[in-house]
């Protein structure tokens, strides 16, 4: 029975445009078979607590002498991980804020981003090697090479790098820019390419949910 999980992190619950593509690609996924279910977890509206105890960044035989982090904590990253490892897709819904992550999908990433157990540390520890990831990253204005912005989203970068080199999953993706253009006047003159760019993600999103996972 092949898993999506679906991690929302908009803070906006009816006109996020992560949200929309996120719910395209589980749809697309749903449409394949019943036997295609989705595991959702909504990092805004039930938020993870930040990480209780800095052993929590080990597993248990790479912890210091002495570590006791609190059991209901210990459960919690446990639970986060094994969804994780049953998940033959992940989907990750990532609006850019400040130039970054959400704090509430970086502290699911605190939970999961385990070296010597979901990656490497002096042994060759990858159980996610080559799964697919698929990011959904919606961005206010523009970052385009050559401009101004140039380098300035910080989140599609970091995830990359923590989901694709740490943990070794085949990732992807999908970029809709320019959210803003219909509420700030500033980037008004953007908006037929906004709406292309979101009308892209969402054929994306379905094309890729059909392809991914068996």
């Amino acid at each position: 029975m092949p898993v999506l999980l679906r991690l929302d992190s908009s803070a906006d619950l009816q006109g996020s445009r992560s949200r929309a593509v996120t719910s395209t690609f589980a749809e697309a996924w749903r449409s394949r078979g019943p036997d295609h279910t989705v595991v959702a977890r909504d990092l805004h509206t039930e938020p993870l607590p930040h990480l209780a105890d800095p052993a929590l960044h080990w597993p248990p035989r790479l912890r210091p002498e002495g570590a006791a982090p609190p059991a209901d904590a210990e459960r919690l990253q446990t639970e986060l991980v094994e969804e994780l490892l049953a998940a033959d897709v992940l989907l990750i819904g990532a609006p850019l804020y400040n130039y970054t992550v959400p704090s509430t999908l970086k502290a699911w990433l605190d939970h999961v981003h385990v070296p010597g157990l979901t990656a490497p540390f002096g042994e060759p520890t990858q159980p996610l090697a080559g799964r697919p990831a698929v990011i959904v990253s919606s961005r206010g204005a523009s970052y385009d090479a050559g401009s101004p912005t140039e380098g300035w989203d910080h989140a599609v970068p970091v995830l990359e790098l923590l989901l694709g080199t740490a943990l070794g999953m085949d990732v992807s993706v999908i970029t809709t820019s320019l959210t803003l253009a219909e509420s700030v006047p500033a980037l008004s003159g953007q908006r037929e390419r906004a709406a292309a760019e979101l009308a892209a993600a969402h054929e994306a999103a379905g094309a890729l949910a059909l392809r991914l996972g068996g």
